[in-house]
């Protein structure tokens, strides 16, 4: 087996194990996969109770991390997110205690909920992987993933994330009501105790890390490349976009299609991983236009419009028509 079918089977052992607690999101479950491959962040907006929690836990558990939770409060401070150092009067010196964010799978709880101070504590953890408290710098374990999620009909009591900090977020996803059959099937699993109580552990934190490595080999054509920076260079010329999307959402989609190619047992990334991930990777990083948004145009619209009108290396496309209603 080559270390490409490898990530593959990789891919296979952690969205089964995952599937035993989350029924009927394989789809999610392999974005955040891909997340983990890429050393990214996700931000999951969805409304309550449709399993945000019990997929952070389920991950943690299948890749076999650890696992810290903050809950987003008006109240929270930084320090209560980062740590903080006190003085021990034995030892005559400070020490540093450490903050929820130290450890290798955080969940950020209703991150809206938090003051725009306090979410700012978590752009250095997400951008450079470590913490400054007093002045002293303090690394974060490999890997490390931050699994944010927030309520996107409620906003009494919200501060909405700023482009900086949404920018720090590899893709974005919904989860979504798990449908009919799906629910039934989550009732029958939990009728006498919950799943995630007794998952087991599919894959070490050693084979993780060894994908992360294996996924940066994987090859794009210069043509492949071009066409990436010419999905996002669209987002800024775009009538219905008020801001486009950074290089850095040129770096994301360039990364996550890498990753996706490798859990698919590819080591060259086709235009059809692009397409697939041009939504989740780029769609947070656009704002609509006001009046684009009273027309009921979204971000994701949006991004649809691009990739139908942007010329695919080695085929034809058809001409950019009127912008149509998610």
């Amino acid at each position: 087996m080559d270390e490409f079918s490898a990530i593959q089977a990789l891919t296979e052992r952690v969205v089964q194990n995952v599937e035993r607690v989350v029924v009927g999101k394989r789809r999610e479950v392999e974005l955040i996969l891909l997340a983990l491959l890429c050393r990214g962040h996700v931000l999951i907006e969805d409304v309550p109770g449709v399993g945000k929690t019990v997929i952070a836990k389920a991950i943690a558990r299948t890749i076999g991390s650890n696992f810290k939770r903050i809950q987003f409060t008006p109240d929270l401070l930084p320090s209560d997110v980062t740590g903080v150092s006190i003085f021990n009067q034995q030892s005559r010196e400070f020490e540093f205690r450490a903050g929820p964010i130290i450890a290798q799978l955080v969940l950020a709880d209703e991150i809206n909920r938090a003051t725009p101070k306090t979410q700012s504590a978590l752009l250095e953890a997400m951008e450079e992987g470590q913490v400054t408290v007093d002045g002293i710098t303090h690394q974060l374990p490999k890997p490390f993933i931050v699994l944010a999620t927030e309520n996107p009909i409620e906003y009494q009591g919200t501060f909405p994330l700023p482009e900086a900090q949404l920018d720090r977020f590899l893709i974005r996803l919904s989860l979504g009501y798990p449908g009919r059959e799906n629910e039934l099937r989550m009732l029958e699993r939990q009728h006498d105790a919950h799943p995630l109580d007794s998952l087991q552990q599919a894959i070490s934190i050693d084979d993780l890390l060894a994908a992360q490595q294996v996924v940066r080999s994987v090859h794009v054509a210069p043509p492949t490349a071009a066409y990436i920076v010419s999905i996002v260079e669209s987002t800024r010329r775009h009538e219905s976009v008020q801001l486009g999307a950074s290089p850095r959402g040129s770096l994301a989609l360039y990364n996550t299609a890498r990753a996706w190619a490798a859990m698919n047992g590819q080591n060259v990334v086709e235009p059809d991983e692009i397409k697939e991930l041009a939504v989740p990777a780029l769609a947070h990083r656009v704002i609509v236009h006001p009046g684009a948004r009273l027309r009921g145009v979204t971000s994701d619209a949006v991004i649809r419009d691009i990739l139908a009108s942007t010329p695919v290396p080695g085929a034809m496309v058809r001409e950019p028509g009127p912008l149509r209603r998610r």
